[in-house]
């Protein structure tokens, strides 16, 4: 027995319509594309813009709880170096930076800050300070003594 096609006129008509309208929508999406390409760039600037100012409110506030009382509310320096002189913050890198709070300086007071080495900040609270640190570069005083604690 064999099988012999029959045509659906209604059912034609009604797949052609999806078909037409899906086409449409996938021609108006790709004429959309390059206004989003345009306008997303800006987005994430702001994004990112956005998330440091958070990131530098929080390392201003981990900052105060734990290295002010060593290293100045402003980063001045008491019985630790000053962080907010030109001399340190043109010279350390955000790494450079990280790594010194997350394993401490050995022979120092400095202890290890992330929780890797049994210290109480996560990897993100360490960049927030980081970051609370790198704000003060463009105010930072001519401080070649930095490394001498102030007491």
């Amino acid at each position: 027995m064999t099988y012999e096609y029959q045509s659906d006129d209604d059912m034609d008509a009604s797949t052609n319509r999806v078909m037409a309208w899906g086409a449409g929508l996938m021609l108006v999406l790709v004429a959309l594309f390059p206004l989003y390409r345009l306008v997303e760039p800006s987005s994430r600037d702001e994004a990112r813009a956005d998330q440091l100012v958070s990131l530098a409110q929080q390392g201003g506030e981990l900052w105060s709880i734990t290295c002010s009382s060593c290293h100045g509310l402003a980063g001045e320096g008491v019985t630790a170096p000053a962080l907010n002189s030109k001399q340190f913050l043109q010279t350390a890198t955000d790494e450079q930076i990280e790594l010194l709070v997350a394993v401490g300086v050995p022979g120092t007071q400095m202890s290890a800050y992330s929780q890797d080495f049994s210290g109480p900040l996560t990897s993100e609270q360490i960049r927030a300070v980081t970051i609370y640190i790198r704000s003060w570069e463009d105010s930072a005083p001519d401080r070649p003594d930095w490394r001498e604690p102030v007491e």
